[in-house]
């Protein structure tokens, strides 16, 4: 049943969090940064790669990552990738990059970006990737890598921007994509969902991601902008 709070009912379909210790939370996230990335010819045999490592994963996380590759294996590569392309390239509320959930295409677009890099440079990571640094591939990259003592800063920039990725995974059930599967395997790795978070989800879900607002005094970043000290 839905949950009444003083914002309203909580969606049922918000995912509970599974306990993970370090290990398991750096394995998961990169099975599902390479599972989330661009499916390239070698797609299938990173996956049995991946396969190999599911038994070291809670049961629910490694449940949804094996669900996710034996859909895609039923679709073959090329389907695969002209669904990839289709569904995150195209739909405005599918996109990877997570700063578009809390400020879309506007002029805090580059000041957003930034301040995901400090946060990685703040992690000792820098351009550990190509793709911008507020892709969820580059951050779930970031968590992986991140020593026991910076993980839980890791953990804290992604979950940061929950709202956005649980808007992305209702997005991607309603698809019935099979990416909604790993998308289900982020959210139970991030801590519970606040009651502020779940308000700033179902805005999104009623209004979209911002749209630029020419001539109106921009607001502060909702997420984090300082790099995490770990001294």
């Amino acid at each position: 049943m839905s949950t009444r709070t003083q914002i309203g009912v909580v969606p049922e379909e918000l995912v509970t969090p599974v306990a993970c210790d370090t290990q398991q939370r750096q394995v998961a996230a990169m099975a599902l940064s390479l599972m989330l990335r661009y499916p390239e010819e070698e797609f299938f045999s990173t996956a049995e790669t991946v396969e190999e490592q599911l038994g070291l994963l809670p049961a629910p996380v490694a449940a949804e990552i094996t669900e996710f590759i034996g859909r895609a294996r039923g679709l073959g590569l090329l389907p695969l990738q002209e669904h990839y392309v289709e569904t995150f390239d195209q739909r405005r509320r599918c996109a990877l990059h997570l700063s578009y959930y809390s400020v879309g295409d506007t002029r805090q677009r580059g000041a957003a970006i930034l301040a995901f890099r400090q946060q990685l440079a703040g992690l000792g990571m820098e351009e550990i990737s190509e793709e911008l640094p507020d892709h969820l591939c580059v951050v779930l990259e970031a968590l992986a890598l991140a020593d026991a003592d910076s993980q839980q800063h890791a953990l804290e920039m992604i979950a940061s921007h929950r709202d956005g990725l649980e808007v992305l995974r209702h997005a991607l059930v309603g698809l019935g994509s099979p990416y909604a599967h790993l998308l289900t395997a982020v959210c139970m790795l991030l801590p519970t969902i606040s009651e502020e978070t779940i308000a700033r989800y179902i805005n999104l879900i009623r209004q979209g991601p911002p749209a630029e607002m020419v001539g109106i005094e921009t607001t502060p970043l909702p997420f984090p902008t300082a790099s995490p000290n770990h001294n």
